[in-house]
């Protein structure tokens, strides 16, 4: 007969030793976890205060921010309120609760200033555009007739989308743009050897420079924009200072060479 082997015995200090080991991690496993939960749950606490905190701050900006709109809005309607014997009630409101800021009272300067220079500078225009129209043409017969006036000599010119210059009675002329659908020119000018640039020079836009030798202004007009062309004319006075310092010196020889122009010149207009 074979010999039985006895059973395990739970009582051994193996299976003793093992059974502690096993409690000792699970409570170590079990204390961490605690611990950290604590962590997790202290770490939650301070981000709540500190969120309660910025909140707070917050409000209390916005808060000052509303008293400081209120504080400007009582101000301005004080400012705009007139005072008069019939509401004392307001005035003393007014000198108790806000007193009327200088920066306002300066800004409202600044703007009457503004508004009063931009009235000014639409009378200019208005009287400069009243002075213009008298002395612009549109078309070739009202040149004709600006012509016989006998103030000033009138070129025409018409040129295409040029570099080069040309020369239209004492100004070379280049066309360097001409813009059909807003009805504007880029020309660039050469007078008395120096060049100018006029850009978005408008139709019937008077353009207006003077020379070295001139108390008047050169007038240039263009009446007509097509795709790379253009129409016009130059308007010159008929004499320079220093033509008009001789005859004012020597007023017999003035009216004999008047005379003597007057038949033998009749108005025409100069082409290109």
């Amino acid at each position: 007969m074979s010999e039985e082997k006895p059973p395990f015995e739970r009582s051994s200090p193996s299976f003793r030793f093992g059974s502690l080991a096993v409690a000792l991690i699970a409570f170590i496993a079990l204390f961490g976890y605690a611990i950290h939960e604590r962590n997790v749950a202290k770490r939650l606490v301070n981000e709540n205060e500190q969120t309660a905190t910025a909140l707070k701050e917050t409000r209390g900006e916005m808060g000052a921010l509303n008293a400081r709109l209120e504080a400007i809005e009582v101000m301005r309607r004080a400012a705009a309120t007139p005072v008069t014997r019939h509401t004392p009630h307001i005035h003393a409101a007014v000198v108790r609760f806000a007193k009327p800021d200088p920066r306002w009272k300066k800004f409202q300067t600044q703007l009457d200033a503004q508004g009063q220079a931009i009235d000014a500078t639409k009378q200019d225009l208005a009287s400069t555009r009243t002075v213009l129209q008298g002395s612009i043409a549109k078309t070739h017969d009202e040149l004709v007739v600006l012509q016989k006036k006998g103030e000033r000599n009138y070129y025409e010119f018409d040129i295409d989308k040029s570099k080069q210059f040309s020369h239209t009675g004492p100004v070379g002329v280049s066309l360097r743009k001409a813009n059909t659908k807003h009805q504007y020119a880029d020309l660039e000018l050469m007078v008395d050897d120096r060049q100018v640039s006029k850009k978005h020079l408008n139709l019937y836009e008077p353009a207006m420079f003077y020379p070295d030798d001139s108390q008047q202004p050169l007038e240039l007009v263009v009446t007509s924009i097509v795709k790379n062309h253009i129409r016009g004319y130059i308007s010159a006075p008929k004499y320079r200072a220093s033509e008009l310092t001789m005859m004012s010196g020597d007023a017999a020889p003035v009216a004999t060479t008047a005379q003597n122009v007057g038949s033998s010149n009749q108005p025409q207009l100069h082409r290109r």
